[in-house]
């Protein structure tokens, strides 16, 4: 079985993207061969800057070999350092019909948002088809929100065999629906564009502050809360706290007693705890850049190896070779 996922570079890394992401993919280097990358192609439809893009870059490989990816266990790189991709993307695009493009959901979400529209914006899906197939990937570990890319990712597969013969792997997505969308601060999924991300490493001051900030309603402690469960600060405690303590605390809220404030404050404990063993790691591996380029390297080496040989096989079946 091989499994494949990636990331991008667009900013501090959160609890979306950690629980979302990140554990479930260091979970499955278990289970398979497991193919990781930082998607720094994809980063260029929101970030302008280059120079953020490579300290961003940078970061996220420092947060992913810190909280667990082993690059004996699994491969790592930058998406990038692998330029098959984007050639395979302009195959896949000449097979992708617009309706299918015009139906995603994130696209539209952007938009609405503010984001000022562009191609790479639009046809983000086929590259993130190209970045799955290209390695004859079985499973991809995803997040709900990017269910929909890994749908049209075997839609756009499927167009291909159909036309060319049997060529790619038609993907499966892995969304572990406990965790699927991550609450951010202000309720809505928790986004580095939408401002309400909790970072997993970042200054233990500024952190504090953003977890006392998570939206509360009006309710006095004293008043029972029998929506507890909905709370936003204690869907987050089940993920950083140990089973009984998060139903210890769901339980106080729920028979009241328990103030937004202490909630919050217990939140924050057991969030910071959660990390420790990962900030330590993370700034051994700040003292040893050398060591992440290699790993970053290494693996880039490797991946190229198998998306030459995808590479070849689809322009064979579609005449360019």
């Amino acid at each position: 079985m091989r499994i494949l996922s990636g990331i991008q570079p667009s900013g501090a890394l959160h609890l979306g993207n950690y629980f979302g992401m990140m554990k479930p993919a260091i979970e499955l280097q278990e289970q398979g061969e497991a193919l990781y990358f930082i998607a720094d192609y994809h980063s260029m439809t929101s970030l302008t800057s280059a120079a953020q893009r490579r300290q961003n870059t940078l970061d996220v490989a420092l947060d992913f070999l810190a909280c667990g990816l082993d690059p004996k266990k699994s491969v790592f790189w930058r998406q990038s350092d692998v330029p098959e991709v984007t050639e395979l993307t302009w195959l896949l695009s000449t097979v992708t019909p617009m309706g299918l493009l015009e139906r995603c959901t994130s696209y539209k979400e952007k938009i609405a948002k503010g984001v000022s529209p562009n191609h790479g914006l639009f046809a983000y899906p086929v590259l993130m088809a190209a970045d799955i197939l290209i390695f004859d990937s079985n499973i991809v570990p995803v997040g709900r929100d990017q269910k929909q890319h890994i749908e049209i990712t075997r839609d756009i597969a499927t167009k291909f065999n159909e036309l060319y013969g049997p060529t790619f792997v038609i993907p499966q997505p892995q969304i572990k629906e406990e965790v699927a969308v991550v609450p951010g601060t202000d309720g809505q999924k928790m986004s580095k564009s939408y401002g309400n991300s909790i970072e997993i490493f970042g200054d233990e001051k500024i952190l504090h502050k953003k977890v006392m900030g998570i939206l509360m309603d009006s309710r006095t402690p004293e008043e029972p809360k029998a929506d507890a469960d909905k709370n936003l600060a204690i869907q987050l405690f089940k993920l950083v706290a140990a089973p009984d303590v998060a139903e210890d605390f769901t339980e106080r809220l729920r028979a009241g007693g328990l103030g937004y404030g202490e909630l919050k404050k217990g939140l924050f404990e057991h969030y910071w705890s959660y990390f420790a063993p990962a900030r330590a790691r993370r700034a051994e591996l700040a003292t040893n850049l050398d060591y992440v380029n290699q790993v970053l390297n290494n693996g880039a080496a490797k991946a190229r190896t198998l998306a030459q040989s995808v590479l070849r096989r689809a322009k064979v079946a579609s005449g360019l070779a």
